[in-house]
Parts: structure tokens; C-alpha cells; sequence
């Protein structure tokens, strides 16, 4: 797996840092197929009190992505990677149990760039609703863009303030 790791906030990841990640990561490599192909990007942030770690290893099938704050830039690391091994855990799992499938297969990096605030480009893969809802719980975030598996039109699945999931779909003019 390559491994890129940065710092922003003023910090600069030392040597030990870079190494202690790198071997941190290596976690995956049962969990994950294809590390070759597969860049993991570690962010590390300084703040008065703490320190945050953002680890996101994008993929052909799902985004893997932590973030954990703590006092010290080792424990963050840890506690990072540690949330990593459980999602990708929980996709496999879930893959097996729910849909047969053999969890995380080919890997395939994603790219984004930043823009005023941030801008993402986001490859849509088609996949049903609840294949979105696995991936939007996987990443932790309120909505997820998709390809629907059955129109071929690009989605908007989020969850509503009362608890619910809701889809926006879209039509071409």
C-alpha cells in the first residue's frame, strides 16, 4: 500500500511519524486485496490541546475514512487505523451475510481537489439504495451520491431530521 501521509495546522509529520503510521497500516493488509493499488492518505492536524489524525484510503467499492482527536499524535494514529479495521470489518461482514458477496474486492484510487472550500469528485458506481445507506453509515456522513443500479440516474440518499432516509432523484432537462 502506498501511504501518504501530511501535515496541516502547522504541524510536519517527523520520520518516526511517517514510520509508525506506515506500520500501523499494515493492519489492513489481510483485510484488504490489491494493497499495491491503493494509496492511504494520513493527515495530521495540531491543535492548542490535541491532535487529529484523518486516514482515508479510497477504493473502487467504498471510501474508508476515520478521523480520532487525542492529546497525543500516536494515540490518534492508533485510534484511527482502529476504526479503519472495524469498518472494513463490518463492510466484509456485511457483504457476506447480507448479499453474498465477498466484501472489498479490486481497489481503484478517487481523487479530489481542494477549490474555495473543498471540491470532491466522486466516481458514481451503480448500486442499489441500501448499498448507499451501507456505504453513507460506513463513512459516517448525513447523505451519499450515487449511480441507482436499476434508472442509471445519479441519487441523493440522506438521513431526515426524524430519523428516516430520504432520496432526491434526478431527472436531465
Amino acid at each position: 500500500m502506498k501511504v501518504e501521509i501530511v501535515g496541516k495546522n502547522g504541524f510536519t509529520p517527523s520520520d518516526a511519524n511517517k514510520d509508525y503510521a506506515s506500520k500501523k497500516l499494515l493492519k489492513l493488509e489481510g483485510l484488504l486485496p490489491d494493497l499495491d493499488s491503493v494509496t492511504a492518505r494520513v493527515v495530521c492536524k495540531v491543535y492548542k490541546t490535541f491532535h487529529k489524525v484523518e486516514v482515508t484510503i479510497p477504493t473502487k467499492n467504498i471510501i474508508l475514512r476515520a478521523e480520532v482527536e487525542e492529546v497525543d499524535i500516536y494515540a490518534a494514529i492508533d485510534g484511527a487505523i482502529d476504526k479503519l479495521v472495524r469498518q472494513v470489518r463490518r463492510y466484509n461482514d456485511r457483504m457476506k451475510d447480507k448479499l453474498g458477496k465477498k466484501g472489498i474486492r479490486s481497489m481503484e484510487p478517487v481523487s479530489s481537489e481542494e477549490r474555495i472550500v473543498r471540491d470532491k469528485n466522486v466516481d458514481l458506481e451503480p448500486m442499489t439504495q441500501d448499498e448507499a445507506i451501507d456505504q453513507m453509515e460506513l463513512l459516517g456522513h448525513d447523505f451519499f451520491i450515487y449511480l441507482d443500479k436499476e434508472t442509471r440516474k445519479t441519487n441523493v440518499i440522506y438521513i431526515r431530521n426524524d430519523g428516516n432516509y430520504a432520496v432526491i432523484e434526478t431527472t436531465a432537462k
